[in-house]
C-alpha cells in the first residue's frame, strides 16, 4: 500500500529499499518536542486566523500534548513506515482525535515545518552549549587565580621561549572560549528566524499570521523569502563552523594536558577520575580523558565539511538531500558537549607541579631575553646589539653547561664590559614573570586581575 499521510497518487507503496535510504525516523524523531511546539503554535495561529475551528485547535492541542508525554514515558511507537517525526506524530493524532487532526496540515508543508523544528533544536542547544562553555570559562579562571604566581615555562615550537605563570597559560584559553561563545551567540542570532507558514516553497493563500507564530516560537521575526526559507541550511553550517572552532581550541589543551602528565615531563597531574589503567601494566595511568577530547574533533568537523558538500550546488528549493543535514549535526552537537564537559571536569581535577613547573622554567636560557632588555634599558644599547650580546652569554654559559645566573660578573664583562652585579636581578624566573606588566602580559598581578574580572564577567551570565 502506499503512503496513507502522501500516496494519493500511487498505486503502490515503496521498494523495500527505497523505504530504507527515505525513511529519518530512527535519527529525527529526536526533534520531538520541536515539532509538537511548532504544531501547537500552528493550530493556535490557524484558530485566531479563522482558518480552522476554536475547538478543533484545543483538540489538537490536546492531542499534541497527549502525544508528548506519550514520548516522554517511552510508550509511543515510532513507524517506520511513516519516514519522519512529522508524520509519525499526524499518524497518532489522526488515531487520537480523527478528522480535527487532518486540518493541522493546513498552510505548511514539511519542508517548512522541518526548517523551524531543526531551527528550535539547534537553537536549543547553542543555549546549552552557551552555559556549558561558559562553566569551563569559570572553571579555568578559579585555577587561574589560584595559581596566578605558579611559575611554569612558556613555550614557542614546543621549546622553552620565556617564563609565564600557570594562571597566564590558562587564561589564554578563557579568551579564546570565550570568542567561541560570541560566535555561537552570532549563529544564534541570526537562525532566530521562523520559517514557518512558508509552506512548500512559495507560500500559502491562505491568510495566516506569520508573526504570530514566529512570536509564539521565540524567534525575532518570520523568515523574509519562502524559497530560502525551506532550502537554507546556513544555521546548521554556521552553528558546525563555531563548533568546529571551539572544538580545536579544546584539542589544543588537551595536546597540553597529555603532554605535561607524562612522567618524562610531569608539570601537572590527573586523579582516578579522568584516567584509566592498562590491562597489562599495572603502572600506567593514561589520560584517555584528554586524548579522546583531542580525537573527537574529527566528527564535528567532519560533520560541518560534510553538510557543506551535501549543500553544494543544490538548486532552489528544498530537495530530499537535505535529509543529510541532522545525523551529523546531531552527532557533533552532543560530542562538543561532551567534550567541554570532560575538559571542565580536568581543569576541576588537575594538580600542577608547582616545583618541577619553576625548576623548567628556568632552564633553556629562558630569562635570555630579560638579559637582553636589561642591556637596552640600563646600558642604552640598540635591541639589536642587545640580542647579539645577550646571544653570545648564552653560547658561553651553554659551553660551560651552566644557567645564566650561575656565570660571573667577569665572565659576562667579557661580552660586554660595561654589564655590572645589577644584571644578575633579572636573571631568575620569578623577577621575570613579575617584570611583565604590559597588559595582557604574565605578571602575577595582570593574572589577578585578568581572573578576577572574568569571573566577575561570567557571574553576570
Amino acid at each position: 500500500m502506499s503512503n496513507k499521510m502522501w500516496g494519493g497518487r500511487f498505486e503502490t507503496g515503496p521498494d523495500a529499499i527505497m523505504e530504507e535510504i527515505n525513511a529519518s525516523i530512527g535519527f529525527d524523531q529526536r526533534l520531538y518536542a520541536q515539532d509538537i511546539a511548532g504544531s501547537k503554535a500552528h493550530a493556535a495561529m490557524l484558530a485566531a486566523q479563522g482558518i480552522i475551528t476554536a475547538s478543533d485547535a484545543e483538540k489538537i492541542a490536546e492531542g499534541l500534548d497527549t502525544i508528548l508525554s506519550e514520548i516522554e514515558a517511552g510508550s509511543f511507537t515510532f513507524q517506520r513506515s511513516l519516514e519522519d517525526i512529522h508524520m509519525n506524530v499526524e499518524s497518532r493524532l489522526a488515531t487520537l482525535l480523527g478528522a480535527p487532526a487532518g486540518r493541522l496540515h493546513t498552510a505548511r508543508s514539511r519542508n517548512d515545518q522541518v526548517a523551524t523544528d531543526f531551527r528550535l533544536y539547534v537553537r536549543d542547544t547553542v543555549d546549552t552549549l552557551d552555559t556549558q562553555i561558559a562553566d569551563l570559562q569559570q572553571a579555568l579562571s578559579e585555577k587561574a587565580l589560584e595559581h596566578a604566581g605558579t611559575v611554569m615555562p612558556g613555550f614557542t615550537h614546543l621549546q622553552t621561549a620565556q617564563p609565564v605563570t600557570f594562571g597566564h597559560h590558562l587564561l589564554a584559553y578563557v579568551e579564546m572560549l570565550g570568542r567561541d561563545r560570541g560566535r555561537l551567540r552570532d549563529a544564534r542570532a541570526r537562525l532566530n528566524e521562523c520559517p514557518l507558514g512558508a509552506a512548500a516553497l512559495a507560500g500559502t493563500s491562505f491568510p495566516i499570521d506569520r508573526f504570530a507564530t514566529a512570536l509564539s516560537l521565540g524567534f525575532d521575526r518570520p523568515t523574509a523569502n519562502s524559497l530560502d526559507s525551506v532550502s537554507d541550511r546556513d544555521f546548521v553550517l554556521e552553528t558546525l563552523a563555531a563548533a568546529s572552532i571551539c572544538a580545536m581550541h579544546l584539542t589544543r589543551f588537551a595536546e597540553e594536558i597529555v603532554i605535561w602528565t607524562s612522567p618524562l615531563v610531569g608539570l601537572l597531574k590527573l586523579s582516578d577520575r579522568f584516567t584509566t589503567g592498562s590491562s597489562i601494566m599495572p603502572q600506567k595511568r593514561n589520560p584517555d580523558a584528554a586524548e579522546l577530547v583531542r580525537a573527537k574533533i574529527g566528527r564535528i568537523a567532519g560533520a560541518f565539511s560534510g553538510l557543506l558538500m551535501v549543500m553544494k550546488g543544490l538548486p532552489l528549493a528544498y530537495a530530499k538531500d537535505m535529509q543529510e543535514d541532522k545525523e551529523g549535526a546531531f552527532d557533533a552537537l552532543g560530542t562538543l558537549s561532551l567534550m567541554v564537559a570532560a575538559t571542565a571536569g580536568m581543569v576541576r581535577d588537575m594538580v600542577p607541579d608547582e616545583a618541577k613547573m619553576k625548576a623548567a622554567a628556568g632552564s633553556g636560557y629562558s630569562t635570555a631575553t630579560d638579559l637582553a632588555d636589561w642591556l637596552v634599558r640600563v646600558l642604552g644599547l640598540p635591541f639589536r646589539e642587545a640580542h647579539h650580546v645577550t646571544g653570545r652569554i648564552v653560547a658561553l654559559a651553554s659551553g660551560k653547561g651552566v644557567a645564566l645566573h650561575k656565570l660571573s660578573l667577569e665572565e659576562m664583562q667579557s661580552a660586554e664590559p660595561r654589564i655590572t652585579a645589577e644584571v644578575f636581578g633579572v636573571l631568575s624566573v620569578s623577577k621575570s614573570v613579575a617584570s611583565r606588566v604590559s597588559y595582557g602580559g604574565t605578571a602575577p598581578k595582570n593574572v589577578r586581575a585578568q581572573a578576577k574580572r572574568w569571573l566577575k564577567r561570567l557571574a553576570k551570565g
